[in-house]
């Protein structure tokens, strides 16, 4: 199937995003104020997974499912991760769940006690430290430093390890600066949690959009060596699917014992924590069906990141590294003398444009200096978007 049309502007259905999309978006603005904010495609799901729910809820019925998951949708999380990303995972080490951001939590608290100490990339998505103090724990802020091949550097992890370190957070690919892992840098970190006990979450939810041109490796990759015992992976299907709303992620693990951790942390056992049927059969139809459709949306957005870079790079006073993965970019705006809130708030009054501020609400005080813009949307409106950052810039 040709998919080349469901990424123009005339794809975007202004109507429903407005009465749908939240999370600082569509549903949360008003009319005139353009949202290029939380990491949610402007684009309708692909038709297999729309297919897949309506056949199912044409049958009537919306029983309970396996506490450890549908056994099809289990092994369509393996089979793909190890189609896509070359990852080596036995299906019955695979735990769907409700969203990769509960994932987290559940990782945290089954691995963390209070007082212990989690090592959380600065700057990073905010879940990272949310889920470490909701366990109990004290997030230790590690910088975030690139390397000379733009891929994030390691080098100085092991100095930040203290006898109260359990567990470190992998974000791979790295929200918000949009950078992978080298194998080599992979493998350093296995070694140092291994000499020292220590935990993996390594959280690949943007480990499909990655650019031409550019490898994402998993821990989970046999190239990778090292001991991936008390690695624990995650991934959701919100990103690359555009599902947000249906909540479907996944926890899977090398070994059986730290799988049984991760489903007693989760509740399933008794009901209390799981993912909805309807979820399951959309993420299984994302995982068996729904690639065709991600290839051709990878291949927009390509073009909208070069655009966004180019265009953002010739403004006065920005500059903007071209991310490796992640549809979102993350200009340093520092120049202008404005902290990141206040840059924000500048473009939404002033531009109608809405951004995420680099602020250590979102990202940790790392991200100070710099903005997050998403651009998984249409050409037609990234270019308005960055029209109405450019007038924003001309009034500072």
């Amino acid at each position: 199937m040709d998919y080349s049309g469901f990424f123009t502007d005339e794809a975007v259905r202004l109507e429903i995003l407005r009465k749908r999309a939240y999370n600082m978006r569509w549903a949360e603005q008003p009319e005139d104020v353009l949202p290029m904010t939380a990491a949610d495609p402007d684009f309708p799901a692909c038709p297999e997974v729309v297919r897949a729910i309506k056949d199912y809820a044409d049958a009537g019925y919306f029983s309970y499912t396996p506490p450890l998951g549908l056994p099809e949708f289990r092994e369509a999380i393996a089979s793909g991760l190890r189609r896509r990303k070359n990852e080596d995972v036995d299906p019955s080490l695979v735990l769907p769940i409700d969203s990769a951001a509960r994932a987290m939590h559940v990782t945290a608290a089954m691995l963390l006690q209070p007082g212990d100490e989690m090592i959380v990339w600065d700057p990073v998505d905010f879940l990272f430290r949310a889920s470490c103090l909701a366990a109990g724990g004290t997030p230790v802020l590690f910088p975030t430093k690139l390397g000379a091949d733009g891929k994030i550097d390691l080098s100085d992890l092991e100095s930040y390890v203290t006898p109260k370190t359990k567990l470190i957070g992998l974000c791979n690919p790295h929200n918000p600066v949009g950078a992978l892992y080298s194998r080599e840098t992979l493998e350093t970190l296995l070694d140092i949690a291994d000499r020292h006990g220590i935990w993996i979450m390594s959280d690949e939810i943007w480990s499909d959009i990655v650019y031409p041109g550019e490898e994402f490796m998993s821990l989970f990759d046999p190239r990778v060596r090292g001991n991936k015992e008390r690695v624990i992976g995650i991934y959701g299907f919100s990103k690359t699917f555009g599902v947000a709303g249906l909540r479907i992620g996944c926890v899977y693990a090398a070994s059986k014992a730290a799988f049984d951790k991760a489903v007693e942390a989760s509740g399933v056992l008794s009901t209390a924590g799981g993912i909805s049927s309807l979820s399951q059969i959309a993420g299984t139809a994302c995982m068996n069906e729904g690639f065709d459709y991600f290839d051709a949306f990878l291949k927009h957005l390509t073009r909208n990141r070069d655009y966004a870079c180019e265009r953002l790079n010739a403004m006065k006073g920005i500059s903007c590294r071209k991310p490796q993965a992640t549809y979102l970019v993350f200009p340093d705006i520092s120049s202008t003398g404005l902290a990141s809130v206040e840059f924000a708030d500048l473009m939404r009054e002033k531009a109608k444009l809405a951004i995420v501020p680099g602020s250590e609400r979102f990202f940790g005080p790392g991200a100070e200096g710099h903005v997050r813009i998403c651009i998984a949307t249409s050409s037609g409106l990234l270019k308005e978007g960055l029209d109405r950052f450019e007038y924003g810039l001309s009034l500072i």
